[in-house]
């Protein structure tokens, strides 16, 4: 089509609407062709126009070469060069190419090559560089301009030189909205919050825009765990901000989200949708997060709607996130049918679904999975590693994760993080082959850390071997001394071998310390409102036909064989301990409540935050059989889906 557009000489507004238009890089490299044939190859803005469109199709090498065949480029050309560089994942090229500049082209940088590279070296994490930008910008006068001013805040903010970003923006002459939000953003990332707050109410004198609400809120929101005082300070300047924009309702949303406050994301998601404002892809990927988080599969069902009616599900990111939603809800054959219908993937959508299999149990579908992924020409990364092995680990999977564990570091040279070891040693350990895991332990080139021995930890506990459990806690008791769960281990350790007095000391050295356990609980969703019990717990308003409908279960349990595990209940949780009663424990005040609030037959979802201990698992066995229900129950471990008396994990958890 092109050559047949080109007959005859192209003018050059045809060739740069022409450039403009292109849609592929080989339409691109035609043209280049065209304007060396036709006399245009020194016409500076045809070759600039050219150069961006190359970045802009993700074809940095050509944009070099083009460069650099240029007899006389400008200091327009070698910026889009510079910020082409940067914005494409090769920040450390842009800084390169200033490098020459300075060295060998006749050029002298202006005010945006020095914000492009500072930029760059933000991202490519380079402070030693970009502080000497910032002297060459001084030297060259131009450290006073804004665009070089707001990048040096946003540099220095980034490298926690928060001193330093305050120097320059104190220093500037003339402040505008991109540097005023860069300073308020970059105090609040750095929890410097009584300082941004400060930087906002100057510039509040001057009438702020709605940014500057956004990036302090954002910054209160982005730093992952942050105090709840923090988040309704958030609150109070999102409920307070003049007019409120998409960013800042996708800040809080993704703010509560982070900070495991899920349940009032998904409120505060409501609320936005009673707005004008509509959702956008960023808002969608958030609330499924939190969905999956909440195991909210209701919430997580009609945001799917939503998409469809919004027609958001083409999106990449959105479809993916419907698919770790499903997952982690425990719908597996509704993520699965999600990702084989779509027409676009990515290794995290690969990964998400990997992980999805390995969640409930079905580790060869995972390893099928995996090797669909290699034959399609995907590479994976050290978390589709992860997620194989961990696929393997609960279907027992032990010569399968090996070789997935020795092919990611010979074959693929992708080093082990703690995490990768840690998952070896449960796939041994597991599979009760305890003194395997600790010969591999004993064999890693790293130092193990308290990931692999609590691991070895917790596989000793459920094969009862009581001394490799002892040896690893001592292991544990030297690197994270602070940690309350491998006190609780160790004691119920001794409560195995009937030491009850060591078993008493441990526990009242724990209490001395003041170390506190996060209590065990369970969620249940019902007509798409959650509940949430505690061990022993009699603050529902249905507690008494709850505990009523326990005790029938358990006394038709008991008829047909149930009798209760109370020494292995003590493994992971240490709050339903205290009872002593494993009838009163969460997981079965929420499966009883779900009997008495649904009908007949319904399917039963729980959500435990804690590993399931053995009395619950073979109590819930039992129900599954008297009620002829099923009953899925995700832990902190995986998913189990309970029918007719057996659980998908074969006891194997």
């Amino acid at each position: 089509m092109i050559h047949r557009e080109l007959s005859t000489p192209p003018s050059r507004n045809a060739l740069l609407s022409l450039i403009t238009n292109s849609a592929t890089i080989h339409h691109l490299l035609q043209l280049h062709a065209q304007l060396l044939r036709n006399g245009f190859h020194s016409d500076i803005a045809t070759v600039t126009k050219l150069t961006q469109r190359l970045f802009d199709l993700r074809a940095p090498r050509h944009a070099l070469s083009l460069f650099f065949s240029f007899p006389k480029p400008d200091i327009f050309l070698f910026n889009v060069l510079v910020q082409g560089f940067s914005l494409n994942a090769s920040p450390s090229t842009s800084l390169s190419l200033y490098s020459r500049l300075r060295k060998s082209i006749n050029l002298s940088p202006d005010n945006f090559t020095y914000a492009f590279t500072i930029n760059a070296a933000s991202g490519s994490r380079d402070e030693k560089h970009g502080m000497m930008l910032h002297a060459h910008a001084i030297v060259d006068g131009l450290a006073p301009n804004l665009f070089v001013g707001s990048a040096l805040v946003d540099l220095y903010c980034k490298f926690s030189r928060v001193g330093y970003a305050r120097k320059v923006f104190d220093r500037m002459p003339e402040k505008d909205t991109v540097l005023w939000n860069a300073m308020v953003n970059g105090l609040a990332r750095n929890c410097c919050y009584e300082d941004s707050i400060e930087v906002l109410l100057f510039w509040m004198i001057d009438k702020p825009d709605l940014v500057s609400y956004n990036a302090l809120i954002s910054g209160f929101t982005c730093n992952g765990e942050v105090e709840l005082n923090e988040m309704d300070l958030a609150r109070s300047l999102f409920d307070e901000s003049p007019e409120k924009t998409v960013a800042a309702w996708n800040a809080m949303i993704s703010g509560y989200t982070q900070n495991g406050l899920t349940e009032t994301s998904l409120s505060l998601f409501q609320e936005m949708m009673k707005t004008e404002f509509a959702p956008n892809p960023v808002t969608i990927t958030t609330i499924l997060s939190a969905c999956a988080q909440l195991g909210a599969l209701s919430f997580g069902k009609w945001v799917h709607e939503l998409i469809k009616s919004k027609n958001l599900e083409p999106n990449i990111y959105v479809s993916t996130a419907l698919v770790d939603m499903y997952a982690k809800c425990g719908n597996i054959s509704e993520a699965w049918q999600l990702f084989d219908s779509m027409s676009e993937k990515n290794t995290v959508t690969w990964n998400t679904m990997i992980f999805g299999y390995g969640l409930h149990g079905h580790g060869h579908e995972a390893l099928k999975l995996f090797n669909e992924m290699l034959h399609l020409g995907f590479q994976p990364s050290s978390v589709t590693f992860l997620s194989v092995m961990y696929a393997c680990s609960h279907a027992g999977l032990v010569r399968e994760g090996d070789e997935i564990f020795r092919a990611m570091v010979n074959e693929y040279g992708i080093k082990p993080l703690p995490e990768h070891y840690a998952c070896m040693v449960d796939i041994l350990g597991r599979a009760g082959q305890l003194e395997k895991a600790l010969e591999f332990i004993r064999s890693m080139p790293v130092e193990p850390g308290p990931a692999v021995w609590g691991t070895l930890l917790g596989a000793s506990m459920i094969h009862k071997d009581t001394n490799m459990a002892r040896m690893a806690s001592e292991k544990l008791f030297e690197l994270d001394p602070g940690s309350v769960g491998y006190h609780v281990l160790l004691s119920n350790i001794y409560s195995v071998e009937r030491n009850f007095p060591k078993a008493a000391s441990i526990r009242e050295g724990v209490k001395k310390r003041k170390l506190a356990k996060t209590p065990g609980c369970t969620l249940i969703e019902i007509h798409g409102t959650p509940h949430v019990f505690v061990s022993g717990d009699r603050s529902h308003s249905h507690a008494t036909a709850i505990y009523e409908m326990l005790e029938k279960l358990t006394s038709k349990m008991r008829e047909i064989g149930y009798r209760s595990e109370t020494v292995t209940a003590l493994h992971d949780v240490e709050e339903e301990e205290k009872e002593l009663m494993v009838n009163v424990h969460s997981e079965k005040l929420a499966i009883a409540f779900a009997l008495i609030t649904t009908e007949p037959g319904t399917e039963i979802r729980i959500i435990k935050n804690l590993r399931v201990c053995l009395d619950c698992h073979t109590a819930t066995k039992y129900i599954s059989k008297i009620t002829e229900r099923v009953i899925v129950v995700r832990d902190a471990n995986r998913f189990h889906h309970f029918k007719d008396g057996v659980c998908s994990c074969g006891d194997y958890w």
